[in-house]
């Protein structure tokens, strides 16, 4: 069972990717290649990223994508909206004109759930991601587990 889209987790490998080089720009490739997402749809995804403002990027020579909001300051469910945001069940799924607003036991169950879930992703900073300490290491890469840096801000 997925939670969250292929979209949604190859967004969140490519946060925690920059994360860990914050002063360093990063091309679409080296991103796609240390996060083990398809190239083509990892650049879509950056674009997404990109669009709400998460990252930005430079063309033409030491261009590239970096991280461009503080993960101290950014949720799972920030990257997550930025790229294919979780869907909430608003009306009768089946479209019976008797449930009218009202969602059935079954699909408010299934709501609940869902409200459960986007508030854990909610409460779940980018960063404590990176700072707890676990066999499973972010990404499958043995990288120093440090505490993130906040980018540097462009100057005008």
């Amino acid at each position: 069972m997925k939670v969250i889209s292929d979209t949604a987790e190859y967004a969140l490998r490519a946060v925690v990717w920059l994360v860990q080089t914050p002063d360093e720009s990063q091309t679409t490739r080296q991103i796609a290649e240390g996060t083990r997402t398809p190239l083509d749809y990892q650049s879509k995804v950056l674009q997404l990223l990109a669009k709400s403002g998460i990252t930005k990027s430079q063309r033409g020579t030491g261009g590239g994508i970096r991280l461009n909001v503080s993960p101290d300051g950014l949720t799972v469910l920030d990257v997550i909206n930025a790229v294919d945001p979780i869907q909430r069940i608003h009306s009768c799924p089946l479209g019976l004109k008797e449930h009218g607003s009202c969602l059935c036991p079954m699909h408010r169950g299934l709501n609940d759930a869902v409200k459960t879930v986007e508030a854990a992703f909610k409460n779940t900073l980018v960063a404590d991601l990176l700072k707890t300490r676990s066999k499973s290491v972010p990404l499958g890469i043995d990288l120093p587990l440090r505490a993130p840096r906040k980018p540097k801000q462009a100057t005008a």
